[in-house]
């Protein structure tokens, strides 16, 4: 468990260096920040899930850390659709 706890804490933190990188066109900053929002949840959610109270309570919040990282990869795919990063 900790060892995902480090690995959605890196994650988050790429995103963030992702976002700093993006171009500065109006595209790339609206993509960039529903990316940015969506995968810094993900360790934020994970972290929350870490202290779920019951098996069932744990469970359910993993079920929003995946829906978070559904969420990221929709919006990195349209930043590579659009031509914005490669």
């Amino acid at each position: 468990m900790q060892d995902l706890r480090v690995r959605t804490k890196r994650y988050a933190l790429r995103i963030v260096r992702l976002y700093t990188a993006l171009p500065k066109s109006t595209e790339a900053q609206v993509l960039g920040k529903q990316v940015l929002r969506s995968g810094t949840s993900v360790a934020a959610n994970y972290r929350e899930a870490s202290r779920a109270r019951s098996d069932a309570e744990f469970i359910s919040k993993l079920g929003i850390v995946e829906q978070e990282l559904d969420e990221t990869i929709m919006w990195l795919e349209l930043l590579v659709e659009a031509e914005i990063v490669r």
